[in-house]
């Protein structure tokens, strides 16, 4: 065992059964019954040399419709949008690339640093005061501020509405069951919040309510008539948004959220296979001491140097466990700084081109689908959307089959939204993004026609 990149030799192995007294490493398995031992060598294929290994792999690899490969046109949740080269020269860098929790200010001003910065950004981006130092993803930070809002106005409902992404809403209600929380989801109509089933739902019990804007079907919700409905009631508003489209919409904390939180992907964070991503969370300067995670904060030292140091820490890890107001136990340093440098490089003016690319390219997808199929495709709902919409099959048309088909003709198709709205059986979610060329667009639409 020569081979220079094997962590241990045969000398090595003898040595360590030497210094525990074993004979063999049979002899660690020794407390464990001869009849519930494995008995003979595993199912497995032979050792393969290292270039053979990569072809394995890479063989495997192209199994995966990927990016480079297909146009995709669905969302959901997680984009294809652009992510400029640098991101990935700057991650790689070994004191962000290697970086791990950064207790030791003295030798993590780096990492600290980014974390601030990226604070920053999510502050100026929401219009809120206080922002995390991210969260695992979006899901869990729409469960965590639940969960805050529950504790902070001392009440155990929360409103949820149905356009909040489904698996947002399964996390949620995971997490509401430890905490004995009572989660109630309002109906939709026309594909944003039923207002008026809302109002009727919101009580002096109601911690808070939960909109996504743009919604799951990338309807744009009218949170400036939701707001006033929950604050009437001493109660907070929990607003989930696609950061991409604070590029041109009105943020969070200027329609009145009390709470805003997303999923940081769509800004220089790679799909891959569905993750991991990076959750933001923000909130008013009255809640900041509740906020979960860890906060990062500017200082400066005995010399007068600036400085950052981690500041408030809500979480069990660091306080006695019965004044944690959350278990979170880690952040996404690494992500979050692809999202800053995303942010950095594409500065006020990026943001705003991209997002208003992003809305242009979806309308013209959806007018080219209401133009030329004679009637074969509709969009069931008329409001206002940002990057995704809603399309309505021909009647017994299945999306699975024709999500199939597209694959074969190089597109990955839309979300089947009958998976998670049985009333929405027939229907495709859709997104569209500034990576979408006009020339992919009309073949989109063109092979989409000819599927059904």
């Amino acid at each position: 065992m020569n081979h220079r990149y094997l962590p241990m030799t045969e000398q090595d192995q003898a040595d360590m059964l030497q210094t525990i007294g074993a004979d063999s490493i049979e002899d660690l398995f020794i407390d464990i019954p001869e009849s519930v031992r494995y008995s003979g060598v595993l199912p497995m294929s032979a050792a393969l040399s290292e270039p053979d290994l990569l072809k394995h792999m890479r063989q495997l690899s192209d199994r995966n419709a990927d990016f480079d490969r297909y146009a995709c046109f669905l969302g959901a949740g997680i984009y294809d949008h652009h992510i400029p080269v640098i991101i990935n020269h700057m991650i790689s860098r070994s004191e962000f690339y290697t970086a791990y929790t950064p207790y030791q200010p003295e030798i993590s001003q780096g990492e600290l640093q980014a974390i601030f910065e990226f604070q920053s950004y999510i502050c100026e981006l929401t219009g809120m005061k206080v922002a995390n130092a991210s969260m695992y993803d979006g899901a869990t930070a729409l469960a965590e501020a639940a969960a805050l809002a529950s504790g902070a106005v001392k009440r155990k409902q929360i409103l949820v509405s149905r356009t909040v992404h489904p698996e947002a809403r399964e996390i949620l209600l995971t997490s509401a069951h430890g905490l004995g929380l009572k989660i109630t989801e309002i109906g939709c109509s026309n594909g944003t919040t039923d207002l008026n089933e809302l109002a009727a739902a919101v009580t002096e019990d109601t911690a808070a309510v939960l909109i996504q804007s743009p919604n799951f079907f990338g309807c744009i919700e009218d949170v400036r008539a939701i707001e006033p409905l929950i604050h009437a009631k001493k109660g907070l508003l929990v607003l989930s948004t696609n950061p991409m489209s604070l590029g041109l919409l009105e943020s969070p904390g200027e329609l009145g959220a009390d709470i805003a939180v997303g999923d940081a992907q769509p800004l220089g964070i790679p799909a891959a296979l569905g993750g991991p991503t990076c959750g933001f969370f923000a909130v008013t300067e009255a809640l900041m001491r509740r906020i979960p995670g860890r906060i990062v904060g500017q200082t400066v030292d005995q010399n007068g140097q600036r400085g950052f140091v981690l500041t408030l820490q809500a979480r069990e890890q660091h306080i006695r466990r019965e004044k944690a107001t959350s278990n979170i136990c880690s952040n996404q340093a690494l992500l979050a700084l692809c999202a800053s440098i995303y942010m950095s490089t594409m500065g006020k003016q990026g943001m705003q081109e991209t997002a208003l690319l992003n809305l242009r390219k979806a309308h013209y997808a959806a007018e080219q689908f209401t133009l030329t199929n004679e009637g074969k495709l509709s969009l069931p709902f008329s409001a206002p959307f940002f990057n995704e919409f809603v399309l309505r099959l021909p009647e017994g048309a299945d999306p699975a089959v024709i999500n199939k088909k597209l694959l074969e003709a190089g597109f990955i198709g839309g979300y089947d939204l009958g998976r998670a709205y049985p009333e929405l059986q027939g229907h495709l979610l859709v997104a569209v993004t500034e990576r979408r060329t006009k020339d992919e667009i009309d073949r989109f639409v063109l092979e989409l026609e000819a599927c059904i």
